[in-house]
């Protein structure tokens, strides 16, 4: 088996307003492309990227979400059994800041992991008109119990440390991947300062 070494499979979704970056972000962390072109994502996107952190070996499916409201039938089996969530807004729009309570009230409604890790990513921090500041995004994710970083896909920053952070936070919570065939008690890297040091912009709430 090629996945020998694989420690778990992991069901990652991205969610958020349309428009706000969600597949540009998973185009840039799974294939490091950006298309500023990019078409509305029409029902569900799906990508597969293998992650190690701190020494973990992780297969990501990945989940990419249409923001717009005629495509919310997919929602329940979307959501199931999903470990980690990317919230996602952008920072030159304040409407997508606004809407983050009603996406996270969707996920409590349909998410069937009580320990799901959530990380808010702030989008599209290239652009010169800002109508969010971070502040409010680290007060907002402070307030819900998430993680948080700036990031841009146009630009690559922040976009590999969101997935790592978020990654190494599931690997963290056992009771969120671990079945009965994975070995108990995995031994686990310690996190050390270098993976702080590359994700500066990053700011980790226990």
């Amino acid at each position: 088996m090629m996945d020998d070494d694989v420690l778990t499979t992991l069901k990652i979704l991205i969610i958020g307003e349309s428009g706000v970056g969600k597949s540009s972000l998973l185009l840039r962390f799974t294939d490091d492309t950006f298309d500023p072109e990019i078409a509305a994502t029409i029902g569900v996107d799906f990508k597969v990227k293998t992650l190690t952190v701190d020494g973990n070996k992780a297969k990501l499916a990945i989940w990419d979400t249409a923001g717009q409201e005629r495509f919310r039938t997919l929602t329940p089996s979307y959501y199931r059994g999903a470990q980690g969530v990317i919230l996602v807004y952008d920072v030159s729009s304040r409407n997508s800041f606004n809407r983050l309570e009603q996406w996270l009230s969707e996920l409590e409604t349909f998410s069937t992991k009580q320990d799901i890790v959530k990380m808010l990513v702030g989008n599209k921090i290239d652009k010169d008109k800002k109508e969010v500041d971070r502040n409010e995004g680290l007060k907002f994710a402070r307030k819900h119990q998430m993680l948080f970083i700036e990031a841009s896909a146009k630009t690559r920053e922040g976009v590999q440390c969101a997935f790592e952070e978020l990654v190494e936070k599931i690997i963290q919570t056992p009771g969120l991947w671990e079945s009965d065939s994975q070995p108990k008690g995995v031994s686990l890297t310690d996190t050390g300062s270098a993976a702080v040091n590359s994700c500066a912009g990053y700011c980790s709430l226990v």
